[in-house]
């Protein structure tokens, strides 16, 4: 990168934010969850909609520019990784045939997230169909204590884990994305 991009940010009622309250598609204005599980599906839907929030508006090529040498992340590359990971967790809770990865082998839904519309397109396809499947799937179980499937991990981990995994990139979205253009905000 031969220059850093100007910071800014589109709110303009609270500066440091990705875009103004009334604007924002998590600040829903619902009432704060009741209960544990209630508290986990919020706060995995607000990382979620987070991600997608910092990949808007940047064409294929800005997708999947490698804003921090010499790593392969990109924003592209993380879109495939969450949905390579979606699919990882469900074959975690099953006990049946494990589900083939989607992006080929390890380090493959980064190394091979080219500057291409129809690998954007197909990364935010399969996020969002791997997404619905595991939602799906967890909500088969209501006691969050519960052992699943072939790694016998309970509900409230897992839980907890896919919230993790999605806050830890949105981490990496927020420097991925300001190195593209400049765009800051929480």
């Amino acid at each position: 990168m031969n220059h850093a991009p100007q910071r800014w940010s589109q709110a303009v009622v609270v500066p440091d934010m990705w875009l103004d309250p009334e604007e924002d598609p998590r600040d829903t204005g619902e009432p704060d969850p009741v209960g544990e599980a209630q508290t986990y599906q919020r706060y995995l839907r607000d990382y979620r909609q987070t991600l997608q929030l910092k990949c808007q508006g940047l064409d294929a090529e800005q997708l999947a520019r490698r804003s921090v040498p010499p790593s392969t992340m990109s924003l592209l590359g993380l879109l495939r990784h969450l949905g390579e990971v979606e699919r990882d967790w469900r074959n975690w809770i099953t006990s049946g045939e494990l589900l083939a990865r989607i992006y080929g082998p390890h380090d493959a839904d980064f190394d091979q997230a080219v500057p291409e519309p129809g690998c954007v397109a197909q990364a935010l396809e399969v996020l969002d169909a791997e997404q619905r499947a595991t939602d799906q799937e967890l909500a088969r179980y209501q006691d969050l204590g519960q052992s699943i499937g072939r790694e016998h991990i309970t509900v409230r981990e897992l839980q907890v884990h896919r919230i993790e995994e999605y806050a830890r990139h949105c981490g990496h979205a927020d420097l991925l994305r300001e190195c593209i253009d400049g765009r800051i905000g929480q």
